[in-house]
Parts: structure tokens; sequence; C-alpha cells
């Protein structure tokens, strides 16, 4: 049975990925809402009903605002560590008391019984675990959040690399994501288009600080510095929506590999709206 991939969407609102081999079907984050996520998975030919969990690299909304709906009522174990878990709950006691979201109308329990009810399986940053066929390993990335995480998963057709939401590439990011056949790195800004942008100076500042996000041009350097022969797909994802431009992040990419003589990978784009291509391997 071949291993499927699908970007199932990857942007500023919202990141979800779907792995399926022969023993696993795994989503890395659930960024959309559990409706969106059941529709994207249905364009596929898939049902949440059938997933077996759920990895989770941190807890801000556009990585797990369709966590709770989807793992409460289906009850797939999520992975993430502790203080990814604590910082959740958090977000999540807000979001209830404020009862801002249909999630939890006609609710008579507590949100720590909320919490307590779902199926964490915790690690330790830098652990690596055996999830069915799946051999994942955690490792940590640069990002303003309590203990944000990149994943490696190896599977007996290849490894898929997560390295999204980080400020910039570390050699230990480097070193894990080495070793992917299939890499989605983040390419999330045009540096001239955010400093050109209406938006705020201290968010401006966030994002191009070590521990904000990865421009087009610094993506192209994390993937000139991790280059091999094994590399075989490369997904540009997290791409901003006002400070970015698909055409932008794709034609810096693509110099780039033309320029290292890299024509053996194949670049793909990825989309906040609409899933990826299934990637079989």
């Amino acid at each position: 049975m071949p291993v499927r991939f699908t970007i199932l969407g990857s942007g500023s609102s919202g990141n979800c990925a779907y792995v399926e081999t022969e023993s696993s079907r795994v989503l890395v984050d659930a960024g959309f809402s559990p409706r969106q996520i059941r529709q994207r998975l249905a364009m596929i030919g898939r049902t949440p009903e059938n997933l077996s969990a759920i990895l989770i690299t941190h807890e801000h909304a556009d990585h797990i605002s369709g966590l709770f709906g989807l793992a409460e009522k289906l009850r797939i174990p999520i992975y993430c560590n502790r203080d990814t878990q604590e910082a959740i709950a958090w977000a999540f006691k807000e979001r209830w008391n404020g009862k801002r979201d249909p999630l939890f109308d006609g609710m008579e329990k507590t949100a720590a019984d909320f919490i307590e009810k779902l199926e964490w399986r915790l690690f330790q940053t830098g652990d690596r675990f055996e999830l069915n066929d799946l051999l994942v390993e955690t490792f940590p990335i640069p990002h303003d959040a309590q203990d944000p995480v990149g994943y490696l998963l190896r599977t007996n057709a290849g490894n898929f690399g997560f390295a999204t939401d980080l400020g910039h590439m570390t050699k230990l990011v480097m070193e894990r994501i080495r070793a992917a056949n299939v890499l989605v790195l983040e390419s999330n800004h045009d540096v001239r288009m955010l400093q050109d942008s209406r938006r705020s100076w201290s968010l401006k500042q966030r994002i191009l600080g070590r521990h904000g996000h990865l421009s087009n041009e610094a993506a192209a350097e994390a993937a000139e510095q991790i280059m091999s022969a094994d590399l075989k797909y490369l997904y540009l994802a997290h791409l901003s929506r006002e400070c970015n431009k698909p055409e932008l992040a794709m034609r810096v990419m693509t110099e780039c590999m033309g320029r290292i003589g890299a024509g053996h990978v194949q670049v793909q784009l990825t989309s906040q709206h609409t899933p990826c291509a299934t990637l079989e391997l």
C-alpha cells in the first residue's frame, strides 16, 4: 500500500496536513474548523472517523482551531508536549468562559472536565516514538509559542518533514529535516511587502524576529543548506495572505534550486483555500 500525503490547507488562517500509511491515518495540526477539515478530507475520499491521531506543533489558533471538535467527539488521540497541552487548555478555558464558540452550546460539564476527557498522548520535545507503523521524531523550533515542535515522520516509503512557524533555521532543525524526502517548509512573507504593509511596527518586528516566521529568502537559504539527493518534494507553506504572493515565493525558491543544481526537487505551493494534490510514495 502506498503512503499518501495531502496538505489540506496552509496559510495565515489555518494549517492541516494528512499522512496515511498502511496502519496510520494522521493529521499534523488541525487549524481549520471541524466542518472544514471534514470537507477537505472528503475531497480526497477520507473521513475524520478513521483518524489514528492528531499531532500538534504548537497552540496558536491557526493550528488547533478544529482540534476540540474533532478530538472530543471522535475520541482521537492528541499528541503534543506538556507545555503545549497546558497552553491549549488555557486558551480553551478562555473561550469557554466567554461562551463565544458554538462548540460549547448545551454543554453542562466544566471546561476542566472537557479538557480532562480528551485523549492526550504527551511527549517530551526531542522524543521519538512509534505510532503504529510510523516512527515520529520531534524537535524544537524557534517560534513565539510555549514549546513549539517540528516533526519528521518516518515511513517505509519515505520521510516527511514539517518545519513551519519558525523565525530562523537552527542547526538542530536542519539536522532533523535533512533526512526528509518530502519537506513542508515555511515561506511566510516577502520582506519588502511586510515592511510596506499596514501592520503595526510591533507585529512586523515579531514576524521578522528570531521567533517569528521565515521569509521567502530565508526559506530558500534553509533549503540550500539542507539539500540532498534524497529530498524529492518541497512544499512551500504558511504563506501570508497580506505580505506574500505565491508567485514570489515560488520564484525565490525555484531560482535557488536552479542555482544549486537541485533540479531533482519538485517545488509545490500550498494554499489556504484548497488541498494540494495528493502525493503517493
